[in-house]
């Protein structure tokens, strides 16, 4: 009960930044220069990373790309200079520790504790809408993503209990992707994704330094009624989202 009592004296506080949050939806926030930034890219040899890579390129910001791919990875590396960027591309396998700190050593030495000191710097999670729900038959992909959106979430708390400001973190949740990896995917939410829309709404997002950005946006209202309507109406709901795709349906036994 004290707490309780404790908490209306927050209650002028929630009014106001409310009011705050609903006036800078209608005010565009100034986008920030990355020219001349060092922007690292994992997974550039291909898909949203590789377009990302391009348009990163004509901002000028100055490229190291990673990817398992050599011949993806030069493809990208070959597109991003003849758009005018600096680029530095290197074949790293990002399941493997010693790889990744091998390459770091060769680029920006190293990554977080550069960061925090300089109190600069920009850390981008791609995670995806299945990091916030359950979806049926992806467990091990949902499982990834949670874990991703848990990445970002605690990162940002640990370095605002820090005060480095100057870093700043983006998680990036969109819907399905058009890239090949669900087949034949589909959702009440709307049509699925082209990479080229998801790149261009995470570009914005970084330069406009938004913590979190759900493609499409009526994902983020999703995450928030899920949190506090009756679990037989969320059963219900889900129902009418409908999701679909063509899924593996079983777990191999030991031996098969």
């Amino acid at each position: 009960m004290k707490f309780f009592l404790q908490c209306l004296q927050f209650l002028p506080l929630l009014i106001i930044f409310t009011l705050e949050s609903l006036l800078k939806l209608f005010i565009p926030k100034k986008r920030k220069s990355v020219t001349g930034e060092i922007v690292l890219i994992t997974g550039a040899g291909h898909g949203i990373g590789r377009l990302t890579a391009y348009e990163f390129a004509k901002l000028k910001s100055k490229l190291v790309l990673w990817d398992i791919n050599k011949h993806g990875i030069e493809d990208t590396a070959a597109e991003c200079r003849r758009l005018g960027a600096k680029v530095h591309a290197f074949v790293v396998d990002c399941s493997n520790r010693e790889d990744i700190y091998s390459s770091a050593k060769k680029t920006t030495k190293a990554f977080l504790p550069v960061m925090m000191k300089n109190n600069h710097g920009h850390i981008v999670t791609v995670a995806s809408a299945a990091g916030h729900t359950g979806v049926p038959f992806l467990l091990a992909y949902c499982s990834s993503k949670f874990a991703a959106v848990g990445f970002h979430k605690a990162l940002t708390e640990e370095l605002a209990a820090l005060e480095r400001t100057g870093v700043k973190t983006t998680c990036l949740c969109p819907n399905f992707i058009n890239t090949g990896f669900i087949k034949n995917a589909s959702t009440a939410l709307g049509p699925i994704l082209e990479p080229e829309e998801v790149v261009d709404k995470l570009l914005n997002g970084i330069l406009t330094e938004q913590k979190m950005i759900f493609i499409p946006s009526s994902i983020c209202f999703l995450t928030v009624v899920e949190k506090i309507l009756p679990e037989r109406f969320l059963a219900l709901l889900k129902r009418k989202i409908d999701i679909r795709f063509d899924a593996v349906i079983g777990y191999k036994t030991k031996g098969e």
